[in-house]
Order: C-alpha cells, then sequence, then structure tokens
C-alpha cells in the first residue's frame, strides 16, 4: 500500500459502496454501521500487573438507514400478516473499492431486523427509517 498522500485522488467514499440486501443491491440506503467486539480482560496474581488475560464472547452488532419506500418495499414482500420482524435471517454484503481498485467485500451475517419504526418531523423532504438488527457475525474480507 502506498504511504504518499493522495492528490486530486480518493480513498473510501460512499459513492464506491455497493449494498446487497436480501438478494438485491439497494439503492436506498443512506447510512450502515456494523461492529464486532470480544471481551477481554486482565487477570492478575502476584504483583500488581496483569499475568494473562482472558477472553470472553464475540457480539457483533449492525443498523441500516433505509428510505422508507425500500422498507415498504420489503414488507409488501412478506406473506400477508408477516411483520418485518418475520423477515428470515439474510446476509448484507458491503463492497467498495480500496486504494488500488481491488473490490473489499465485508459480509454481515446472519441479520434479522429487531423493529420497525418512523419518525418524521415537519419540514422532512424524505422519509429515513433507522432499523436495528441482530446479527451473528462480521467476515471482514
Amino acid at each position: 500500500m502506498s504511504q504518499l498522500p493522495l492528490i486530486n485522488g480518493q480513498r473510501h467514499s460512499w459513492s464506491s459502496i455497493e449494498i446487497n440486501l436480501l438478494d438485491r443491491i439497494v439503492t436506498g440506503v443512506t447510512s450502515i454501521s456494523y461492529d464486532d467486539t470480544t471481551a477481554k480482560e486482565n487477570h492478575y496474581g502476584a504483583g500488581n500487573m496483569p499475568v494473562h488475560r482472558g477472553r470472553g464472547k464475540y457480539e457483533a452488532n449492525a443498523s441500516i438507514t433505509l428510505y422508507n419506500y425500500e422498507v415498504e418495499s420489503i414488507q409488501a414482500a412478506l406473506p400477508r400478516g408477516q411483520r418485518l420482524s418475520d423477515v428470515p435471517p439474510f446476509d448484507i454484503k458491503v463492497s467498495f473499492l480500496d486504494d488500488t481498485n481491488e473490490i473489499v467485500t465485508h459480509v454481515v451475517r446472519n441479520c434479522e431486523f429487531k423493529s420497525n419504526k418512523r419518525n418524521m418531523n415537519q419540514g422532512d423532504t424524505k422519509i429515513e427509517v433507522s432499523l436495528d438488527m441482530i446479527v451473528s457475525h462480521i467476515e471482514w474480507n
């Protein structure tokens, strides 16, 4: 990877991201957030410094913000009477170009919607829907 600063160029930007949700490219997405953590803890013995480290559970989190028409489209595809939280687990693929023009893909695995809410205010020119998800894990390329 080049250590030189980019001049008249760019690295990652929103315009280079492509999101695949429920087997289709989603164009009405305004935000996606995902992260993972592993619990870690120092263990102490003799003295005041840790003598080893314990590792605990892994946890992944994700949320996505879609335009209302995307959410309504997903809901319309569901069998009558089902809710957004009834959508079976699905993967979200987030792809973008790195600084060498190679495609980098992160996969958020086994996503399920946890919520379905709307928040609209006077003066809004669009309706965005923020959806929290439960996920199993994230593959970072």
